[in-house]
């Protein structure tokens, strides 16, 4: 397979199911259909069917989200390479999406990570009671400024409040104890934020809430085999690439209560000479972030047959791919 030297393929997190998603990629790509019996096989149930007949309610329970939408990205990407498209030069996926990235570059078998995000899914459920957390997506200021604000609430006595993912300049989601997370958001918005969104999730991901769940997953990955990736895969927590296999298992426990640094992320493949970003998974949600971050990066999404083919079209035949 030809490896095209300036584009890199993003996976999506938890957000981006929703009933009904790749019928239309199923019907053109047989494997698509394929990876979700391997992905039923893993788990014990019917993917496929819950993704197209199910309830949104029970495609948004986090313990199903997670290996649902995992196996949706995976059987994208298996599309792409049956197809013939090349492979990026770096990966990185959001949240739940580095995992996907991990198995896509080799690093993870495709069952062991299904059976692994939905475990990891339960365990960032239980590490908070329902309705003690909360999330907010905050729009209109600086890094800083609510690094700050959300600092103050804290030494407040208020809970705890910390910005956890960095989606794009200007787009923020902070989490925490769900009446640190509202005091947060009014003084916020005090400050000048065009909107705060509060999210529609039951638990504060990516904070220090979440520790209990990353020892609890730090127990479940030390029995899965982790390879060096045949692709670098740009790490959450820092940024980077990592290939020492002990070093990327260490990540993914520090992952589930650290912030989300998704604009370092794009910025490093950008730095690495990426141009265009292949949103491999339902929707365009990381495609309108990565705009944001850079706007000379031209993306593209595979979800739909036709943008798939469109995707094919501009990368398999460019200048920049090479044997």
């Amino acid at each position: 397979m030809t490896t095209h030297s300036s584009s890199a393929f993003v996976f999506p997190g938890q957000g981006s199911q929703k009933v009904g998603m790749l019928a239309a990629a199923a019907e053109a790509s047989p494997v698509v259909i394929e990876t979700f019996r391997e992905a039923s096989d893993a788990l014990g149930y019917d993917v496929w069917d819950l993704v197209q007949n199910g309830q949104q309610e029970a495609l948004n329970l986090t313990e199903t989200t997670q290996p649902v939408l995992l196996t949706a990205s995976v059987a994208l990407w298996r599309a792409w390479v049956a197809a013939g498209g090349p492979t990026p030069a770096i990966m990185a996926g959001h949240s739940l999406g580095e995992f996907t990235a991990l198995v896509c570059a080799g690093a993870l078998d495709f069952g062991d990570a299904a059976r692994l995000v939905r475990q990891r899914g339960a365990f960032m459920q239980t590490a908070v009671p329902v309705g003690e957390g909360a999330m907010a997506a905050v729009i209109g200021l600086d890094d800083e400024q609510i690094n700050t604000l959300c600092a103050e609430v804290r030494d407040a006595g208020r809970g705890e409040v910390a910005a956890v993912n960095f989606n794009s300049p200007g787009q923020v989601v902070i989490a925490g104890h769900a009446a640190a997370v509202e005091a947060a958001g009014e003084a916020l918005k005090a400050a000048g934020a065009k909107r705060i969104m509060p999210l529609p999730v039951s638990a504060p991901f990516h904070t220090v809430l979440m520790k209990p769940a990353g020892e609890q997953l730090e127990q479940v990955l030390a029995d899965v085999r982790i390879a060096t990736p045949l692709v670098p895969v740009v790490h959450n927590v820092h940024a980077q690439t990592e290939a020492d296999p002990e070093r990327i298992r260490a990540l993914l426990v520090e992952q589930i209560y650290s912030p989300v640094q998704w604009t370092r992320c794009v910025q490093t493949m950008v730095d690495s000479g990426v141009r265009q970003v292949v949103e491999c998974g339902p929707g365009k949600v990381l495609s309108g972030l990565n705009r944001r971050i850079d706007k000379s990066l031209e993306s593209f999404s595979l979800e739909e047959p036709e943008a798939l083919q469109q995707a094919l079209a501009a990368l398999g035949g460019q200048e920049g791919v090479k044997a």
